[in-house]
């Protein structure tokens, strides 16, 4: 791999900026000042520092971000900031993407990386990856919801969901706080489903993903590369 690409792919810079840093002899490979940009490394066997800071070599990065309001799921958008913005500053031009989408007034945990076959074994229909939200609603949560969305809402244009777990935290003063366990991804479906039995979502909150509870230490808008530990405990069921 060419010395210039590896560096902006670990998120040091662009490309340019790359150039300008090897030209001036900041990046050392295996001892040795290296001024060609074009340099070829082998991104597993050699070491590369970058003003005496070893450069790691990551094939993928996995990132877990606590997206606010406001913000879109998407790599890039003309009219509003997206998930990727927010992480440019850090990862360069990595080719990063967030894994499925979450609406723009809906806050919480999205993963973002590089890594196509892990996001597309996360969003396959056929694993059942659990996705589990805390809403405030509009109205009386009762057993009756409860039951009903344990047997697969149908909403309002007919779409028949796959069963939810629907447990309520509290009902007071016209407004419930419940969290919601889905395995699907269709179009505003939390607030569709709600819709579908006369209740309105007002707030809406990813806190899981396949099993990984959101950081509760990461606030709106930040984030941070996924533990070894914490990419063990995303489950994906056959």
């Amino acid at each position: 791999m060419r010395l210039d690409k590896f560096i902006s792919n670990m998120g040091l810079g662009t490309r340019s900026q790359v150039k300008k840093m090897i030209s001036r002899g900041r990046v050392v490979v295996n001892e040795e000042v290296v001024r060609k940009t074009g340099f070829i490394i082998n991104p597993d066997s050699d070491e590369i520092f970058l003003d005496e800071m070893l450069v790691a070599y990551d094939a993928y990065v996995y990132i877990v971000m606590n997206k606010p309001i406001d913000v879109i799921s998407a790599t890039n958008d003309t009219r509003h900031e997206t998930v990727i913005d927010l992480v440019k500053e850090t990862y360069g031009n990595r080719k990063l993407f967030p894994v499925g989408r979450l609406d723009i007034d809906t806050e919480g945990m999205i993963l973002i990386t590089d890594d196509g076959k892990w996001s597309h074994d996360l969003m396959s229909p056929k694993k059942h990856v659990k996705k589990k939200y805390f809403a405030h609603v509009a109205g009386r949560v009762t057993e009756k919801e409860i039951d009903l969305f344990k047997s697969g809402v149908t909403l309002t244009d007919e779409t028949l969901c796959l069963p939810g777990e629907l447990e309520i935290i509290s009902v007071e003063d016209g407004l419930s706080k419940v969290y919601l366990t889905i395995t699907e991804g269709k179009f505003h479906q939390v607030k569709r489903m709600f819709e579908a039995v006369d209740m309105e979502v007002t707030y809406l909150k990813r806190i899981e993903i396949a099993g990984l509870a959101l950081d509760e230490t990461i606030e709106l808008g930040d984030y941070r590369e996924l533990t070894e530990e914490e990419m063990e405990k995303i489950k994906l069921e056959d």
